[in-house]
């Protein structure tokens, strides 16, 4: 086999890594969640992969390989991809990206030039006539509320805040703080009108957070994009904790062969699956986590108590939509086993590590 080395490669920190030829290996319990890079290494479960800025060789079929990685949403986002046309699949990547910028400057929380930030500035005052585009993100995440009784809540981030898990590692806040945030917490004071397309707010203080649905959203967008320009076989990747496999790669038929680690060992396997036109999205509690008063508190909040969920170690979804997938995993992290089981739907697989000693992990049924 010819095979033609990049001539320029660079290092990126990432859970998505191919340690096998064909074979990618991706982690359950960690997930960048701000644009700080070097929170990372905090969470002891870092992992690298050399990927070439763009690289291509020859493959079974006479199919060239690219793989790419950019930085968008403070994650990094990485694609590989195969075709037969090296300028087509480098022109197709560079347009991926750029829609993951697109959608950073539409959605991010943390830019407040962005068309999101106008809504959590504004809407507490009065209408705020958004695109086309943002109603419908905004419409469906009310959606996940309603289906998930609450358990996913776009308005999450006073709570986000007062647990310090907004651009902050976690701080322990007193009883009476996170009470006073959940008086601004609730899926239900946010008012559309499908009319004018506008966003409104009965109350003031209230907050939406992107961070339940961004990076899975920027990745179903990003593959929309590569399909667009004719690539047909490409895994796409959002830190590692969203990922999307597009077709199947030229030597495994089944797809995109994924090994989910288990969360409190990155070292060992916690199971196996292919991605053939599928997501897969981990939450878990070892992703951004604190420790105070001899206890453990993660970043996923349970929006209806305003405390840190207990009980589950990690969730993975696997969906058709990464949004999906993505969305999913806290609702299904937060409400357990036996809820998950009685609602997820029958197109989607849940894997499940219960928070217990010895470690307890399976798919639902």
């Amino acid at each position: 086999m010819d095979i033609s080395y990049p001539t320029v490669s660079a290092l990126f920190s990432t859970d998505l890594y191919e340690k096998d030829a064909g074979v990618y290996y991706f982690s359950g319990s960690r997930v960048a969640l701000s644009a700080r890079r070097d929170e990372e290494a905090d969470v002891g479960l870092r992992f690298t992969i050399i990927l070439a800025a763009v690289a291509c060789w020859s493959s079974p079929g006479d199919l060239l390989r690219v793989e790419q990685s950019d930085e968008a949403m403070g994650s990094t986002f990485s694609v590989v991809l195969y075709g037969s046309d090296r300028r087509q699949m480098e022109k197709a990547a560079d347009a991926a990206f750029a829609e993951a910028h697109r959608l950073d400057r539409l959605l991010s929380n943390y830019r407040p030039d962005s068309e999101w930030s106008e809504v959590n500035r504004t809407a507490g005052v009065r209408p705020v006539k958004v695109s086309a585009e943002l109603f419908q993100i905004i419409s469906d995440c009310l959606k996940y509320s309603r289906q998930s009784d609450g358990a996913f809540d776009i308005t999450v981030g006073p709570l986000m805040k007062v647990w310090g898990f907004y651009k902050g590692e976690g701080v322990l806040p007193r009883p009476a703080d996170v009470t006073d945030a959940l008086t601004r917490v609730g899926h239900r004071h946010v008012r559309l009108d499908a009319a004018a397309r506008s966003i409104q707010f009965d109350r003031s203080g209230l907050e939406l957070d992107p961070g339940g649905i961004g990076k899975g959203y920027a990745v179903d967008r990003m593959v929309e994009v590569l399909q667009r320009s004719g690539l047909h076989i490409a895994l796409v990747s959002a830190a590692g904790s969203s990922i999307y496999g597009l077709g199947a790669p030229p030597d495994e038929p089944r797809g995109w062969r994924i090994t989910i680690r288990a969360p409190d060992d990155p070292d060992k396997s916690a199971a196996e699956v292919f991605l053939k036109d599928m997501s897969l999205s981990t939450s878990g509690s070892s992703e951004k986590f604190f420790q105070a008063e001899g206890r453990t508190y993660a970043h996923i909040i349970d929006p209806r108590t305003g405390y840190p969920a207990q009980g589950t170690a990690s969730v993975s979804v696997m969906a058709p939509r990464t949004i999906d997938s993505e969305v999913w995993a806290k609702p299904y992290f937060i409400n357990g086993r036996a809820w998950t089981a009685a609602h997820k739907p029958a197109n989607t697989r849940v894997f499940v590590c219960d928070d217990v000693k010895p470690r307890s992990c399976g798919w639902i049924q």
